[in-house]
């Protein structure tokens, strides 16, 4: 005998259905919202030296945070290239005279977050302190912010190429 079906049943009952639906609805936002965040954070976006609330978040972390190794000015330390004798660096400048620019957001909030020596080659010795646990991930990103919407125009352009080649 042949099953056949019935006109009167539906072939899937909206209670099986619709949890099934439901789920895959929250997968793919799930998704989508940690592609956007990893594209953000990664690209640089969330450091945007043109978000006037951010470059003044930035600046007030800046001042308290940062600016008694790196400088009110963002100056750094008097002769930042020659090491002491504890083999480590004076902290450099953040300004355009300093290196800071040479490096896509992702590394400058990965040293930021995580400490000088977690990124340091090996052999070097950094005395940059972890501000993870006592700076959120958007004032460190602030802070570059602020950071970035010091260097002039030309520094600024360079460096967003550096983010852009990073990805």
């Amino acid at each position: 005998m042949h099953p056949t079906v019935r006109k009167d049943r539906p072939l899937f009952k909206m209670n099986t259905i619709l949890p099934i639906l439901t789920a895959a609805i929250v997968a793919v936002l799930a998704a989508a919202g940690g592609w956007l965040y990893y594209a953000q954070s990664d690209g640089g976006i969330w450091a945007d030296p043109s978000n006037p609330e951010l470059v003044l978040i930035g600046q007030g972390a800046y001042a308290s945070r940062c600016a008694s190794c790196h400088g009110k000015n963002l100056q750094g330390e008097p002769n930042w290239r020659q090491r002491r004798p504890d083999k480590t660096l004076p902290a450099p400048p953040h300004d355009q005279t300093g290196h800071s620019w040479h490096h896509p957001d992702k590394t400058l909030f990965d040293i930021t977050k995580k400490g000088g020596q977690h990124n340091a080659p090996p052999g070097f010795v950094s005395r940059m302190p972890a501000f993870g646990t006592i700076m959120s991930d958007k004032e460190i990103h602030a802070v570059l912010a602020y950071i970035k919407s010091r260097w002039p125009a030309e520094i600024r352009e360079r460096q967003a190429g550096i983010n852009v080649r990073a990805r």
